[in-house]
């Protein structure tokens, strides 16, 4: 099952690295085209397959795919990924809050939540690595991505 796995995730691997390809993934003058980051996201998704894929054909295959805790644990980090998706896009006619604030409650939640962090390191983290990543992305990289409307109301959208 490791190596379905593994070679469905080298598929998707694949397709992003050539769409970005199509997208552009070189370094322009004004900074990364619009394919730059997802080129090397696909890349590392490929080579991380083929490790993985090489692994599960060494690996004894009498032994179960899952345990009943591990799959608890998948589905505690699966659920809230897809509502973290749904926040940042929105759902149907719910529009979304962009990705900075579902970022913010998304690192909140796993913080508390799963590591039973403190409520000051949980409230600093989960404030500061948005910022961090709206400086470094919009910014630096001048690569905008998805807002909402608190950032429309700072005037940052």
């Amino acid at each position: 099952m490791d190596a379905v796995t593994a070679i469905v995730i080298f598929l998707v691997g694949s397709l992003v690295i050539w769409d970005s390809s199509r997208l552009g993934a070189k370094w322009g003058a004004d900074g990364p085209e619009a394919g730059y980051f997802p080129f090397y996201i696909g890349l590392l998704l490929c080579l991380a397959s083929m490790v993985n894929f090489i692994a599960a054909i060494r690996e004894k295959q009498n032994e179960s795919f899952v345990s009943g805790t591990s799959l608890k644990m998948i589905f505690s980090v699966m659920i809230p990924t897809l509502f973290y998706v749904g926040l940042i896009g929105g759902v149907g006619p719910v529009p979304g809050l962009g990705i900075y604030v579902a970022s913010a409650a998304f690192i909140a939640l796993f913080m508390k939540w799963l590591g039973k962090y403190a409520w000051p390191i949980t409230v600093a983290v989960s404030l500061c690595v948005p910022v961090v990543f709206f400086l470094l992305f919009e910014i630096w990289f001048k690569v905008p991505l998805p807002k909402g409307p608190l950032e429309a109301a700072l005037g940052l959208a």
